[in-house]
């Protein structure tokens, strides 16, 4: 790395630094607000506010999502899209800082994931590089996408087909993690689809015969679903979750039933394979209960595209920013926090980067993962797939919980608002910015990215796994 380029890294790292304490203040602010899919609108206001305060050209109700908001900023050159998200999930409401179940007061709704860590160093990371661009006189353009609905909504899938990413570039994002490192390239294409049954009410004592139980149905599905499970690809996952299971009074014959799948596979040709599959399942529940079913889909995504020049580019500004440092305070609220897992819950964070648990580790990653892993995969799913097959990108991953913490739990949302996550948010933004000058100052990264790109999706052009009449599925503001 040649000295200029040293130095513009140095100048977006103290931009970074003079800023933090804004976005560090919006992602707690955000914690205290959790919202779930599509539901953002407290978050997305927060969001829309500090994009105007801090002198973005502003885009609301992208993609007639109205949680959705685009922030843009500087003249000519290329676009780097910066992506942001703040939805929180259902049931893992938790009062921040102490190491038991205790919710909050209120919905129930808790920033399990730590989204509102993700939307708030994401957006410092493209303010400090709107700064640097104006500092620099440097042609280009920053975006910071704020997207709502990733768990399970598909957002990002809706807006890039509505067009919203047209004429990016290059696209970067992160995730709150237990470690330090680029993001491998993994993940799972995913369907959510609803079976609605139908079927007729009668008396379940008097008059059985008379009744079709929609319940019945739903329960056959599941059963015939498990069956299959034996028969999908070893990577392929399916999971439910009830709907509506036709009330609570056992002496009516249940006339309507609904469950929810979701549905996943290594691609998306894959998983529209075994979408196919699991509708002919319902389809014989609803024959063997003479009742009928709806189908619909709710949200899909696409499996993640890698981008090997921008992951080497990552990991070399990991390198040169050197390991985040954690004091006392944070390590022994880590160690309390993992006093609540299990010894597997650690061995499993070990596996997925290849290692085994050292016996004096840290409960907080200190080091930097090698770029080449031979950890064990656990695959989820992500609407960042669509992005990677629209534009070459890359995700960072960047400790700001205890090594071992399920995602999704309630320790992890007790996490939230930690001094550690808050030092996790600016590293992570000085990593996101830096990235993104090289892509700017560096022709041929720019060109390298884009040929790697090119080459992944020549065989196999971006095909949006949403049906086309299918619409976001968005909430109406709350009173």
């Amino acid at each position: 790395m040649n000295n200029a380029s040293a130095q513009n890294k140095e100048s977006v790292w103290s931009l970074v630094d003079a800023k933090k304490a804004l976005f560090t203040a919006l992602s707690d602010r955000v914690w205290g607000m959790p919202e779930i899919c599509y539901t953002e609108y407290r978050s997305v206001a927060e969001h829309t506010a500090m994009l105007k305060e801090q002198g973005f050209r502003v885009t609301e109700n992208v993609a007639d999502i109205p949680t959705a908001v685009m922030g843009e900023a500087g003249e000519g050159g290329p676009i780097i899209a910066i992506l942001g998200e703040y939805d929180a999930l259902p049931g893992l409401s938790q009062v921040a800082g102490i190491a038991r179940p205790e919710p909050l007061p209120g919905n129930g709704q808790g920033h399990g994931c730590g989204h509102n860590l993700l939307g708030s160093a994401a957006m410092l990371a493209a303010t400090a590089l709107k700064d640097w661009l104006a500092q620099t006189g440097t042609p280009g353009r920053v975006r910071y996408y704020g997207c709502p609905a990733e768990e399970g909504g598909a957002a990002k899938s809706f807006m890039a087909r509505a067009g919203a990413f047209d004429g990016v570039d290059i696209a970067i994002t992160w995730h709150p993690n237990a470690f330090s490192e680029v993001a491998r390239a993994e993940s799972l294409a995913n369907t959510r689809m609803d079976f609605v049954f139908h079927g007729r009410s009668s008396h379940a004592a008097a008059s059985p015969h008379l009744g079709r139980s929609a319940l019945d149905a739903v329960e056959l599905m599941n059963v015939g679903v498990n069956y299959l499970r034996e028969h999908v690809p070893q990577d392929s996952r399916i999971h439910y979750a009830m709907l509506d299971s036709g009330g609570i009074a056992p002496n009516v014959v249940q006339a309507r039933a609904a469950v929810r799948y979701a549905i996943r596979s290594r691609d998306v040709h894959a998983m529209f394979e075994l979408n196919e599959r699991v509708k002919k399942v319902a389809q014989g529940a609803a024959m063997m209960t003479e009742t009928t079913v709806d189908i619909s889909i709710m949200s899909a995504v696409a499996n993640l595209l890698g981008n090997r020049p921008l992951e080497e580019a990552m990991q070399r500004n990991f390198a040169l920013l050197g390991p985040l440092e954690f004091d006392a305070a944070d390590k022994a609220f880590a160690a309390e926090i993992q006093a609540t897992l299990s010894p597997q819950d650690l061995q499993s964070a070990y596996r997925r980067i290849g290692l085994k648990k050292p016996q004096d580790a840290s409960p907080l990653c200190e080091f930097i993962v090698p770029l080449e892993t031979s950890g064990e995969l656990m695959l989820g799913s992500t609407d960042v797939g669509d992005i990677s097959w629209k534009m070459p990108t890359v995700q960072a991953h960047v400790p700001t919980y205890a090594i071992g913490t399920p995602g999704h739990s309630w320790q992890l949302t007790a996490q939230g608002k930690m001094p550690a996550a808050h030092k996790g948010l600016a590293y992570v933004a000085k990593i996101m910015a830096a990235t993104a000058i090289d892509t700017l100052t560096d022709s041929a990264l720019m060109a390298a990215a884009k040929q790697a790109h090119q080459e992944l999706t020549a065989e196999t052009p971006y095909v949006c796994p949403i049906p086309p009449e299918v619409k976001p599925p968005v909430q109406p503001r709350p009173e």
